[in-house]
């Protein structure tokens, strides 16, 4: 019988056996007993690289009073580069160029600042931003060897060798390699955030950069704001990378340093609620060919809350298309010199504080604001200006109001006085000062006999300027005062306090002395009394609702981030009440009479809804001989019996109130409608 297992061939198995596991454990005790574990686990790190990646949360929702939505998040990816990792390599130059070439070919924009053209000859950039020319005398002052006068092309010479770009690189592709390394290295001597080549990118070129595993180049998620509206874009606001001034601030409730953030209007008033909080990711890769060896995820992140604005998206639409209506009239009967250069509607509710709409013209495309933004600042009529809570103004006759409550209040003139207007007013006449009033100018002659209703119907210059001379301006300042013109409103977008008529002022702002001229003609809004539109509103709607001066907001609720509960709810807070409220009733009469036969009656008389108003007409400065182009300023409130809310319009250039209260109409029109709700396509955009 034949027998398969030989005892030789077993015994030689075993052998063999025995030297491999002699071997292994010989291995395995020089490891543990040498500790050459830390120069193995050393070698390994040496080939990998793990970077700690910040997950962002996606950034809450905007939202109108009646749920519409605003402006919302979706996600996106970026190109960035690693500075650190490709300034180890020897091929940076030849990744570079890979890059960008496959952005070309693939006609995806990419982040190339670097203010010398494309091509030979090089030459600066003609219209470089004040942003450029600022990095690039940065980039001279850092390399001490550069002269700044040098001309772009020594300049590239430089920049060829410095960065070790390889003289058989022609030319052009010397200029892509140079713009990104200039990128990264502008960014590094400023402490600026870190470079992202291109931003929200496809997922076809995505792929190519994934396939193409360039090291150094990675892909990292990011969030885009979608604009559903192309209105309300001063209050809305914007987002961007933090400042080096934001970080210190931010740091501390925990924001990374690439983190993206408010930086005007709702985006930055609520951005603790819509920021959400960052999740954190560990990745690791090959130092060789950039392969993701490993991906731990420590922390998602979770999102941010929803904003609901107390606007009103539908009449926010309706301010500015009929302010932007309006002015477009206006200019087009007018030379380039003398068109309107500006103008704010603000909206609000009497009983509340609640703003409704806040318009400010000119206006711009939020949705691509990165885009235009140097557009922007080189506008000379700087439509990035809020104008309707930045915007300072001469009231004009709206301020009339205030001077005939003081008088009342202060026992100057009760509801029945008379004061005869002879259309020249010639106390100080000695003293070459003799106003007049608006009439005598067109007729020669004053409104003879008013009271202050009368005199508020007929805007009469002469009838304020006794009061003033009588009360004296402390006595207007402090009732302005309790109206709260010349101080904030509260609202929580950034917005200016305004100035206020007193001697004291006068000094400290302008260095002169306050004379009686001075009170006469500040008790029709002129001199230095400059307010912005969202506190003309705030005033007309404290005299609507009987003195109660409220906190503007522009805040409905918060809900959280799945919608399913309400997080907060902003009480409305009252400022302060007005003293001599009770005389108010007869403001209110006066100027119930302004919109039914008086200075408005031509839009209101007939008006289905009474409304209670004041025109405005500040008087501009005369130049080259041409005459005056006043701006117009309008305030006004509906119900007149029964308030709801209040409008304050400013047109500059827009000669004055009587010319510009078409929009208050349009407003109410949208209003007081039996109107079906805001029809919404399904990305929420409005449709007409």
């Amino acid at each position: 019988m034949v027998k398969f297992y030989k005892p030789a061939r077993i015994a030689a198995l075993f052998i063999v056996i025995g030297l491999l596991a002699a071997i292994y454990m010989l291995a395995l005790y020089r490891l543990q007993l040498f500790d050459t574990s830390a120069d193995a686990y050393a070698a390994l790190a040496r080939e990998t690289t793990t970077q700690e990646v910040t997950l962002a949360a996606d950034r809450g929702d905007i939202l109108d009073r009646n749920g519409v939505v605003l402006v919302s998040t979706r996600a996106a990816y970026n190109i960035t580069l690693s500075r650190d990792k490709l300034l180890k390599r020897d091929d940076i130059n030849e990744i570079i160029l890979k890059l960008v070439h496959t952005a070309i070919d693939n006609g995806v924009s990419y982040t190339d600042t670097f203010p010398v053209t494309s091509g030979a000859p090089f030459a600066y950039l003609s219209d470089m931003t004040s942003s450029q020319r600022n990095l690039l005398n940065t980039y001279f002052d850092y390399f001490e060897e550069l002269d700044p006068s040098m001309s772009a092309s020594d300049l590239i010479v430089w920049m060829k060798k410095h960065y070790g770009i390889d003289y058989t690189t022609n030319i052009s592709d010397a200029r892509l390699i140079i713009g990104v390394r200039y990128e990264m290295e502008i960014r590094a001597i400023v402490s600026m955030n870190p470079y992202v080549f291109a931003s929200d990118v496809s997922s076809d070129f995505l792929s190519l950069i994934k396939e193409a595993q360039l090291p150094g180049v990675n892909v990292e998620p990011s969030a885009v704001r979608v604009y559903h509206t192309p209105y309300a874009a001063h209050l809305l606001g914007h987002i961007g990378k933090m400042t080096k001034e934001q970080y210190e601030k931010y740091k501390e409730l925990g924001y990374s340093y690439n983190s993206i953030v408010g930086q005007s209007g709702v985006e930055l008033a609520f951005e603790e609620y819509l920021h959400g909080t960052d999740g954190v990711q560990y990745v690791t890769t090959s130092d060789k060919d950039g392969t993701v060896l490993d991906v731990y995820t420590e922390k998602n992140p979770t999102p941010g809350q929803n904003v609901f604005l107390s606007i009103d998206i539908g009449l926010q639409a309706v301010c500015e298309n009929s302010l932007a209506a309006k002015i477009d009239l206006i200019n087009s009967e007018r030379e380039e010199e003398d068109r309107v250069t500006g103008g704010a509607v603000v909206v609000t509710d009497v009983n509340t504080g609640e703003v409704l709409a806040l318009c400010s013209y000119p206006s711009y495309d939020l949705a691509n604001y990165s885009k235009i933004i140097g557009d922007l600042l080189n506008n000379k009529n700087t439509p990035l200006v809020n104008r309707a809570t930045s915007g300072l103004y001469n009231p004009g006759s709206t301020f009339k109001m205030i001077t005939a409550l003081a008088g009342l209040k202060n026992g100057v003139i009760t509801p029945s006085t008379l004061i005869n207007d002879t259309g020249v007013f010639t106390k100080y006449a000695d003293s070459d000062f003799k106003p007049v009033c608006w009439i005598y100018s067109n007729t020669g002659h004053g409104h003879g006999p008013e009271n202050v209703v009368t005199a508020l119907r007929d805007s009469c210059n002469y009838f304020f300027y006794q009061v003033a001379d009588t009360l004296g301006i402390n006595k207007i300042s402090e009732t302005a005062a309790d109206f709260g013109l010349g101080s904030k409103t509260g609202i929580e977008l950034s917005e200016k306090a305004g100035v206020l008529a007193t001697p004291a002022n006068k000094e400290e702002l302008f260095g002169q002395v306050w004379y009686s001229a001075n009170t006469i003609i500040s008790a029709i809004g002129q001199d230095i009394n400059y307010f912005t539109p969202i506190q003309l509103a705030n005033y007309v709607a404290t005299i609507a609702n009987g003195g109660t001066r409220y906190s503007m907001t522009i805040l409905n609720h918060i809900r959280s981030a799945d919608y399913t509960s309400v997080v907060y709810t902003p009480e409305h807070k009252v400022l302060g009440q007005v003293a001599g409220s009770e005389y108010l009733r007869v403001i209110q009469e006066g100027m119930k009479l302004v919109a039914s036969d008086g200075t408005a009656k031509s839009v209101f008389k007939n008006y289905p809804i009474p409304v209670a108003a004041k025109t405005g007409t500040v008087q501009s400065v005369h130049t080259l001989g041409k005459a005056a182009l006043n701006t117009g300023v309008f305030v006004c409130y509906a119900p007149a019996d029964n308030p709801e809310i209040a409008i304050s319009l400013v047109v500059e250039k827009g000669t004055s109130g009587s010319t510009i209260m078409e929009i208050a109409r349009d407003i109410m029109d949208y209003y007081f409608a039996d109107k079906p709700a805001v029809t919404v396509a399904e990305d929420n955009t409005l449709l007409p």
